[in-house]
């Protein structure tokens, strides 16, 4: 069954995207022709630093493009989550309820703001935070005290949910910000993944009281690096500004900072290239579409494996393409990985789960079976924008 099963797979993403004489890489970032404009002017007149028009400039565009009254660009999206934490009042000690199945650095941002990430199982259908296993979880753990919410087991108090829309595709946010605030729990949105991804009409970001949102070198747009945190809190977005600044006080010459803080903004040139990106981002994001929907089609006859689309009532930038073996069939997935990458497509498997790996073994958790389940058959498959039809024909240098 492995053979065929890994057959069948390879015949599906070479029917969806074609055969290529090098390795399909799983995603690779397009710049535009302004990007190289956009840099050699920031090289041409030294604003490469973090001071500079063009971090402005990505800043506005950003919180136009989402929607947000701010945005503020940070050096990496992890950077840009701890700093959402902070805004929200996690202090060292506290308990941050976040999925399993994510990228380490949802968990490695809770931690570095010295607290506790407690893990809560994920729907199968979007790969984030499922509602019915929040509100289990909080029915049976969350106690209300003076100072908020608390684990009855731990006597952590729980400071924030952190629902990370899983490759782009948007968690069930009604149900989430109904039982965040039925617990009176801040939501944080790890929106890493998900720029240009909307829910019932409404990009994501904006339904937590803070978001963060990356721009590494994967992503849909890339900065090189970069994050940014966006929120329609002008307070929170000084704040965040501030904070991530030094702590500098504004003065025209004198170095006056005000409270420990970090360096944590994004240099000039970087945002050069995100503006040059995110004016096309309208282009991308159907480009991708157009790939989604040859792989939907061409995996629709294909036995023992899913394609992973959008969820009702959004609209996923599908940033990641994703496929789901059968339950039955999770043992064939290094098979089927094996297959697809000597037949030059480079594949992956999901990320091993957090609470599966050694710093985060002892952390809290409530059952994690789909988590489980999903990391062991998830597989991801080519997903970068030029794979589209006629994209070659419309952006060639």
């Amino acid at each position: 069954m492995t053979h065929s099963l890994s057959e069948a797979i390879v015949d599906g993403v070479r029917r969806a995207i074609g055969s290529f004489d090098e390795t399909v890489l799983l995603h690779r970032p397009y710049l535009p022709p302004t990007a190289w404009q956009f840099v050699k002017e920031c090289l041409d007149t030294s604003w490469v630093s973090s001071a500079g028009s063009y971090v402005t400039r990505f800043e506005e565009l950003l919180a136009t493009t989402t929607g947000c009254e701010r945005a503020v660009a940070t050096v990496n999206g992890t950077a840009a989550l701890e700093v959402c934490l902070r805004l929200t009042g996690v202090e060292p000690g506290d308990e941050v309820i976040c999925p399993s199945l994510t990228f380490v650095a949802t968990a490695n941002a809770i931690s570095h703001c010295q607290a506790v990430p407690h893990f809560v199982d994920v729907s199968a259908s979007r790969l984030s935070i499922g509602p019915d296993a929040l509100d289990d979880r909080l029915r049976k753990v969350a106690v209300a005290s003076p100072e908020g919410t608390r684990n009855r087991e731990t006597g952590r108090r729980i400071a924030a949910v952190c629902l990370m829309h899983c490759f782009g595709h948007p968690g069930q946010l009604r149900e989430i910000v109904e039982i965040c605030g039925r617990y009176e729990i801040p939501l944080i949105e790890d929106a890493a993944e998900s720029l240009g991804s909307t829910y019932e009409g409404k990009h994501t970001g904006r339904f937590g009281k803070v978001s963060a949102v990356s721009f590494n070198g994967n992503k849909i747009i890339t900065t090189g690096g970069g994050g940014a945190i966006l929120t329609d809190d002008h307070e929170l977005a000084d704040r965040a500004k501030h904070l991530t600044t030094t702590g500098k006080v504004a003065h025209p010459w004198e170095f006056r900072h005000d409270e420990v803080a970090w360096n944590y903004r994004l240099p000039n040139v970087n945002a050069a290239m995100g503006v040059a990106q995110l004016e096309i981002l309208s282009e991308l994001l159907n480009a991708k579409r157009a790939i989604a929907g040859r792989y939907a089609d061409a995996f629709a006859a294909v036995e023992g494996a899913q394609f992973l689309t959008e969820p009702p009532d959004c609209q996923s930038n599908y940033w990641l393409n994703c496929i789901l073996l059968d339950p039955e069939l999770a043992e064939s997935r290094d098979g089927v990985l094996e297959a697809l990458n000597a037949s030059g497509y480079q594949c992956r498997p999901v990320w091993i789960p957090m609470h599966q790996l050694e710093m985060y073994r002892d952390c809290p958790r409530g059952p994690l079976e789909q988590t489980e389940s999903l990391s062991r058959r998830a597989i991801n498959i080519p997903s970068s924008a030029h794979l589209a039809p006629g994209w070659a024909e419309k952006h060639v240098r």
